[in-house]
């Protein structure tokens, strides 16, 4: 990671492209950018309407000639030439200009773990059409874990458990390296899916676009233990009438729905700890799992992983803004390489 390092400290501005949000961190300025991954486009002109939390409201309340899109996907850029728009409105013209003045603008992103040749290289064309001459990749992992103080360049374990709206990925470091990772195909969008299709399913009510998160949060307090509220209120549209309704949801169905997605990230934890060195393992007994990401927020999660490993779980301070952190971090140089004293003669 030393040789990386320098590279990144010649770096002007840093962008984490998530599947939810979206965050550009500038050089000497911070976090400039912190929006939701959306825009809204008029169809027969091709204009764009509308970028970031104002494009997300208008998600299930257009007209047919606009269209809602999102240009990131599991954390792939899946749209270049829409995800080049949506960040030149989100970046605004005066930081544009900015960074038009750098002889060799530079800039760095965060990819996922297991991202392919074909995502990597549309990340780096996202970002060389606004302007930068040459972009370094950080995996999404490293960053996360530098941006919530994990010591990942020190010879000891840490391990980190990113938490994205669409896939959790596990990994333990050590030296500033990745000893072993694992990506379980469950996310905060999953999540969201699964309590949908329960109240589809079991009160024949169809919960508007944004009304998910609201649910989840019915869930505050010890959320997904057996200590939450017993029931909350839910306003929807009857299936089969169309007609607006309220039920009252049983928390305790919505939370089992949720822990059959939430087993596969045990077993992904299993998996991660069964592929590493004994030594450092000893060192997560004590040390325990770092949680970042969004839907790490999910009441009682922290908690329910806690019993099911018997091992300490934290949440970092921010959770959400951890991996562009971390990339910001580098960036100005704020972290210092293992230095390698040679053995002497």
């Amino acid at each position: 990671m030393t040789d990386s390092l320098e590279q990144l400290r010649r770096c002007h501005f840093a962008v984490d492209l998530g599947a939810a949000r979206t965050r550009v961190y500038v050089k000497g300025a911070g976090l400039v950018v912190d929006q939701p991954s959306v825009a809204a486009i008029n169809t027969k002109t091709g204009a764009l309407i509308a970028v970031g939390e104002f494009a997300e409201k208008m998600t299930g309340r257009t007209p047919d000639y606009i269209r809602v899109v999102r240009p990131v996907s599991g954390g792939t850029v899946v749209d270049i030439e829409m995800a080049q728009r949506m960040l030149r409105q989100l970046l605004g013209d005066k930081v544009r200009r900015t960074l038009r003045r750098k002889p060799r603008l530079r800039a760095a992103a965060c990819t996922p773990h297991d991202a392919d040749p074909l995502a990597q290289r549309a990340a780096i064309e996202t970002l060389v059409g606004l302007g930068a001459r040459r972009v370094e990749l950080v995996d999404t992992l490293i960053a996360a874990a530098v941006g919530c103080g994990l010591p990942v360049e020190q010879p000891e374990a840490t391990m980190v458990m990113v938490c994205g709206a669409a896939a959790t990925q596990l990994a333990v470091l050590s030296l500033g390296s990745i000893v072993t990772a694992e990506r379980v195909p469950v996310g905060g969008e999953a999540v969201d899916h699964a309590i949908v299709q329960h109240l589809r399913h079991q009160h024949e009510l169809m919960l508007p676009s944004q009304a998910v998160r609201p649910l989840q949060l019915a869930l505050s307090g010890n959320g997904l233990t057996p200590h939450g509220p017993a029931s909350t209120e839910i306003h929807g549209r009857d299936v089969a009438t169309g007609l607006a309704r309220s039920v009252q949801v049983d928390t305790a169905a919505v939370r089992d729905a949720i822990q059959t997605l939430l087993t596969a990230v045990l077993d992904g934890i299993g998996k991660v700890l069964r592929a590493c060195p004994p030594d450092l393992v000893a060192d997560l007994a004590d040390r325990g799992i770092m949680m970042v990401g969004g839907s790490a927020l999910l009441p009682g999660l922290d908690q329910m992983l806690r019993q099911a490993t018997g091992m300490p779980v934290h949440i970092a301070e921010r959770p959400d803004v951890c991996a562009v952190q971390g990339l910001g971090y580098m960036l100005e140089g704020k972290i210092e390489p293992l230095i390698l004293n040679p053995l002497a003669n």
